[in-house]
This record gives C-alpha cells, sequence and structure tokens, in this order.
C-alpha cells in the first residue's frame, strides 16, 4: 500500500474548465499512478479536470477547497470543511 497522501487546495478555472493543480513534490507525484486514467502531468503538476456533474455532487466551484487524498488505495476528492466555515 502506498504512503499515506492528503493534500487541500484550490480548485481554479482554466480554459473554462474547473480544475484541480497537484505538484508533483508535494504529493502529485505518488496521486498519479492512481488517478492516470482521469489526469494528466503537465510541467510540475498532475493536473485534474473536474466534470460538472463532480462538481455540482461536491457544492464546488472556481476557489474552491478541495481534499485529495489515496486512502483505501483510490484518488478521491472531497469538499473541503473550509468551504463552510464563516469568512473573518
Amino acid at each position: 500500500m502506498p504512503d499515506p497522501i492528503s493534500i487541500e487546495g484550490p480548485v481554479e478555472l482554466i480554459d473554462g474548465k474547473l480544475t484541480l493543480r497537484i505538484p508533483l513534490d508535494v504529493g502529485g507525484a505518488e496521486l498519479a499512478p492512481l488517478a492516470r486514467a482521469i489526469s494528466a502531468i503537465e510541467g510540475d503538476d498532475l493536473v485534474f479536470v473536474i466534470k460538472p456533474w463532480l462538481a455540482e455532487r461536491l457544492r464546488i466551484g472556481e476557489g474552491s477547497l478541495v481534499h485529495v487524498d489515496n486512502c483505501n488505495g483510490k484518488f478521491t476528492i472531497t469538499r473541503s470543511a473550509a468551504n463552510d466555515e464563516p469568512l473573518a
């Protein structure tokens, strides 16, 4: 089983698509084999385009925070609880 990876980061709007970029040096390299059919390596990042149905299901959009991990040996993306915290 691979070492556990747990990363939180923002969703970006790139070329009209909701996108998550995970730097290879902070876990993207370890997550890449689990997401090879749904992601691509571009430069120093693992890039995952979030399908509209998934964005709707997770209630995320540009600027939302998501959590990515490799628990259970799968590439998993979930909505971050930080999205529901009141703004300071």
